[in-house]
């Protein structure tokens, strides 16, 4: 899977590419026998809008651990890499392992993993603002208008993150109200923690 494209390599070896956009989603699913499973790998967002697609369509889907299929390729001792390769070696690698089947995350699954990712994002951002402002601080703030700056970076951000936090904490009361209950009744356990976790395990 890539921005652009992906590479599909069939058990039979044919190989095919497809756009990877809406219409090339629907060539693939005509293209493809009944019955088929569907192995790709996770990668970050590529995968995701492909492997939901085939999924409401009835499509069984595996979405595997690149990682797993990188070591799968090594001890093959494989040197070339090439997507039309890679795409041979997830082949191979959902014909001889037992493969989990993928389930479609919700549309309040997907908004939170969403909500989550920008939330770790900023949070970074936060704290490299902050880092920024120290550092000006020791030097005795030689420039107010870049400390003034940075001032004002770190409002907005912490505006942002405390509206992404409430939107989170909104949709997982809605979604999974009884998971968060459970896990904020362990001792030493947050809210954020919390809302991490069942994020993170889609419940």
């Amino acid at each position: 899977m890539s921005k652009d494209v992906f590479d599909v390599v069939c058990s039979d070896d044919a190989h095919h590419q497809f756009d990877n956009t809406p219409k090339g989603f629907s060539s693939f699913l005509k293209a493809i026998a009944q019955g088929s499973l569907v192995v790709m790998e996770a990668t970050g967002y590529y995968h995701y809008r492909l492997a939901q697609y085939l999924f409401k369509h009835g499509v069984v889907v595996s979405v595997v651990n690149p990682l797993s299929v990188k070591r799968f390729i090594q001890m093959k001792l494989a040197k070339v890499k090439t997507d039309k390769s890679d795409a041979r070696a997830i082949c191979e690698y959902g014909r001889v392992n037992h493969v989990p089947c993928y389930t479609a995350l919700t549309d309040v699954q997907a908004e939170c993993l969403q909500l989550f990712r920008l939330l770790d994002s900023y949070l970074k951002k936060r704290t490299a603002t902050k880092n920024k402002l120290h550092g000006e601080e020791t030097l005795g703030i030689p420039s107010k208008f870049v400390h003034q700056s940075l001032k004002r970076d770190l409002k907005h951000l912490d505006k942002e993150v405390k509206a992404l936090e409430e939107r989170l904490l909104l949709l997982v009361k809605q979604d999974q109200q009884h998971q968060l209950t459970l896990l904020k009744g362990i001792p030493g356990l947050g809210t954020k923690t919390a809302l991490f976790l069942i994020v993170i395990t889609d419940g």
